[in-house]
C-alpha cells in the first residue's frame, strides 16, 4: 500500500482533516466540530477519533496545523487563539502517544503557505511570502521551497511590521503596524463599512469605494516593498477574505511596488491571488508532514 499523510487544520469552530498521498492528491476528508468549549483534552480526543476514521494502514504521520505560534521543532502549541486553556501544550507528543504515529505542527498561516506553495498559487515558485488579509493580517515566509519559522518559531509575522510609526497602537505594542491599515477590523475603524459592503459598492462603480480601495493598496504596497527588500521572493500570494476585492487594491499595491523597490529587488515579482480557500491549512499540515518524512527518510 502507497504511503500517505493526514494533514489537519485545527480552527476554533471546526477540525479540517484530509489523507494524502505524496503528490498531493486527497484521498479523503473529513470536517468535525471543533468541542466547546476547546480545552486541550477535548480538542485532542476529537483528533483521535477524526484520525482514527480517516486512517487506513497506509498513513505514516501526521501534520497539524493551529491558531497560534508553536515552537521551533513543531511540538509544542505555545497559545492557541480561540482555544481555551491553551498554553504550552506538547500536542505533537500527546498525539504520537495515543496513535502511535509521528506528529509535526505548525502556525496555521504557515500551514496555508505551505499548501499554497505546493498545490496552490506559489505551485511554480521556490520563494514566495504569504499575507493573509483577514480579521488580522497572518504571513509566513518560503525560502527555497522551505518554511522559514526562526530560531524560537515566530518568524513570519509579517502583518506586524511597522507602516506609520504615531498610527495606531496594535495588540502587539508596536504602533501604527501593517495590521493596522489592512486587516478587516482596520477597515471598518476608517470607512465603518465591512470589507464585503465596500467590495460591492466598488463594483457599482462607486467613486468613494473605489478611492478607498486605491488608499487601501497604497498601504499595503509600502508595507509590501519593505518585505520585497528584504526577502526578494518571487512571489507574494494574497488570501483571507478580503482578498476577494483584490481587483480593485492589487493595482495600486503593484503601483507602489514599482515606485519604491529597485527593479533588481523585484525582478519577475508577481502578486498573486490564494487559490486553496479554506483548505490551505490542510494541505499544508499534509505537505509539513511529507516534509518530516522524507527528512528522516
Amino acid at each position: 500500500m502507497a504511503a500517505e499523510v493526514i494533514g489537519i487544520d485545527l480552527g476554533g469552530t471546526a477540525i479540517k482533516l484530509g489523507r494524502f498521498s505524496e503528490d498531493g492528491k486527497c484521498e479523503q476528508s473529513l470536517t468535525v466540530p471543533t468541542p466547546q468549549p476547546a480545552t486541550p483534552e477535548a480538542v485532542i480526543q476529537a483528533l483521535v477519533a477524526a484520525i482514527n476514521t480517516l486512517r487506513t494502514a497506509g498513513v505514516k504521520a501526521i501534520g497539524v496545523g493551529t491558531p497560534g505560534p508553536t515552537d521551533a521543532a513543531g511540538k509544542i502549541a505555545k497559545i492557541a487563539i480561540n482555544l481555551v486553556g491553551w498554553n504550552d501544550i506538547p500536542l505533537a507528543e500527546l498525539l504520537e502517544a495515543k496513535i502511535g504515529l509521528p506528529t509535526i505542527i505548525a502556525n496555521d498561516a504557515n500551514c496555508a503557505a505551505l499548501g499554497e506553495a505546493w498545490l496552490g498559487a506559489g505551485r511554480n515558485f521556490r520563494d514566495l511570502i504569504l499575507l493573509t488579509l483577514g480579521t488580522g493580517v497572518g504571513g509566513a515566509i518560503i525560502l527555497d521551497g522551505k518554511l522559514v519559522t526562526g530560531h524560537q518559531g515566530a518568524a513570519g509575522e509579517l502583518g506586524l511590521i511597522c507602516l506609520h510609526p504615531e498610527g495606531p497602537k496594535c495588540n502587539s505594542g508596536n504602533h501604527g503596524s501593517l495590521e493596522q491599515y489592512v486587516s478587516i477590523q482596520a477597515i471598518r475603524r476608517l470607512t465603518g463599512l465591512e470589507p464585503k459592503e465596500l467590495g460591492e459598492l466598488a463594483q457599482k462603480g462607486d467613486s468613494k469605494a473605489l478611492e478607498f480601495w486605491q488608499s487601501y493598496g497604497k498601504n499595503l504596497g509600502i508595507g509590501l516593498a519593505s518585505l520585497i527588500y528584504v526577502l526578494t521572493p518571487e512571489a507574494i500570494v494574497i488570501g483571507g477574505g478580503i482578498s476577494a476585492s483584490a481587483k480593485f487594491f492589487f493595482p495600486a499595491a503593484l503601483a507602489e511596488i514599482e515606485q519604491r523597490v529597485l527593479p533588481i529587488s523585484r525582478t519577475g515579482l508577481q502578486l498573486l491571488l490564494a487559490e486553496l480557500g479554506n483548505q490551505a491549512g490542510m494541505v499544508g499540515a499534509a505537505k509539513l508532514a511529507w516534509q518530516m518524512l522524507n527528512s528522516k527518510g
